[in-house]
């Protein structure tokens, strides 16, 4: 089955702007986002459809290179000029991080994750509930590990410089028309590696505490 033109899945003409390009992804990608369609598959298949679309349209080299050739700049298997360039899983993580910002803690070279937001359940009274009620409750968060300092690496140690980015924490290949810059698959784009890892945190240099 034919691929869907890219301008037409983003609603948009060939003469559109960068910014009529990411106002029609935003807009689009929002109502078939899969957090708000639990279980939609169709919701699925259309939010990849306009991932795919936003991230070859967003980036001048890719838009000029499929204005040229269509989607044969990207399909390798057809013998098009892409030299099989795809859209992974990761491929559309990206594009939702260059909209919405970071997406899970992904980028800034760090593999820290924002903390979800703590619920606890506490019974109060009808007059309580009018009035409110100061309560003092225990919890468990995570915190920095007192054995590595957060640094993941087995004490008297310390993570080293990754051999396989040199520390940059992206490694580039060459794709058809395209330098492709990726994260690195070794140290998962932190730049550093661990040897020998705390066996206190287990390498990922936080621990649960109570407070």
């Amino acid at each position: 089955m034919a691929k869907r033109d890219y301008y037409e899945t983003l609603g948009l003409d060939r003469n559109s702007n960068d910014g009529d390009i990411k106002k029609a992804y935003r807009r689009l990608a929002m109502e078939c986002h899969p957090d708000r369609n639990p279980g939609d598959t169709g919701a699925e298949k259309r939010f990849k459809e306009l991932s795919e679309a936003y991230g070859v349209l967003k980036d001048g080299e890719k838009r000029a290179a499929y204005d040229q050739f269509g989607h044969a700049a990207f399909d390798g298997a057809s013998g098009g000029p892409g030299g099989g360039f795809g859209f992974t899983a990761s491929s559309f993580a990206d594009v939702f991080d260059d909209l919405f910002g970071n997406f899970g803690g992904r980028r800034g070279g760090s593999n820290a994750r924002s903390g979800a937001d703590l619920r606890y359940n506490l019974e109060i009274s009808l007059e309580e509930s009018f009035h409110g009620k100061s309560a003092t409750i225990r919890t468990t968060s995570p915190a920095v590990c007192d054995d590595c300092g957060g640094s993941g690496a087995e004490k008297g140690s310390s993570p080293v410089t990754c051999g396989a980015c040199q520390g940059a924490g992206k490694v580039r290949a060459q794709q058809g028309f395209f330098t492709i810059e990726r994260t690195c698959p070794t140290c998962q784009g932190v730049g550093r590696t661990i040897e020998n890892a705390c066996g206190a945190c287990g390498g990922g240099g936080r621990i649960s505490r109570e407070k």
